[in-house]
């Protein structure tokens, strides 16, 4: 076994830093994902999963990124310009299995307010880079079936389609989804860093701003 956890420090990029999850994050975190169309796509276990207040949103972020001996979560602030620090998302590093060297990177979203903005590539760039510096061989990324952005976006990371777990999970309204399975091999690992690192190096040096949304119903 050559697998070891990440030490439990920020990770810095340049659009983004990932600092380790904290209870004092959670009142950020209920601005930017409690948004009808982040539960959407099936984060939280999909539509019926969105709580109805902030103290709902509480419970559930305590427990969706807890500290456990297989799990590491992550919150996700913006770099630099006029939003530096900004609370945008969160996302864990999970089913940490040292000895097979395997994990996942997953439960993660985002403020709709930055989608597209090349924040979900160096929070890849930095978890996987994070991963295989530490003796990871194989990191799993996963969505629901049916949420065809997620599954574009995960292939666009460079991310090897395996096949279907069917009725995997149960989602919050009582139905079961089909989850598809991808993943990244070390031996994967340069080109596909390369391919992010050239994603996020087009879109040019200016911070990530916040683009306009409708407000919390």
């Amino acid at each position: 076994m050559t697998a070891a956890l990440p030490p439990a420090e920020p990770l810095v990029g340049r659009f983004i830093r990932l600092t380790p999850f904290e209870a004092a994050d959670v009142a950020d975190l209920a601005v930017a994902l409690r948004r009808p169309e982040v539960f959407a796509g099936g984060y939280g276990g999909g539509p019926a999963g969105m709580p109805a207040d902030d103290a709902g949103f509480e419970r559930f972020a305590l427990g969706y990124y807890a500290s456990a001996p297989d799990a590491m979560a992550w919150t996700v602030r913006l770099r630099g310009g006029q939003h530096d620090g900004r609370v945008v998302g969160a996302t864990k590093f999970g089913d940490i299995d040292l000895p097979n060297e395997s994990a996942h990177i997953g439960w993660t979203g985002y403020d709709p307010r930055v989608w597209g903005s090349g924040v979900n590539v160096e929070a890849k760039l930095l978890l996987l880079g994070a991963a295989f510096d530490h003796g990871f061989g194989r990191v799993k990324l996963q969505a629901d079936n049916l949420n065809a952005r997620s599954r574009a976006a995960i292939l666009r990371l460079g991310a090897t389609f395996e096949g279907l777990a069917r009725r995997d999970k149960r989602r919050a309204d009582g139905t079961w989804r089909s989850s598809a399975v991808y993943s990244i091999l070390v031996d994967e690992w340069p080109a596909v860093r390369d391919g992010l690192e050239a994603r996020l190096a087009a879109r040019g040096d200016a911070p990530v701003e916040l683009r306009e949304a409708e407000p919390i119903g």
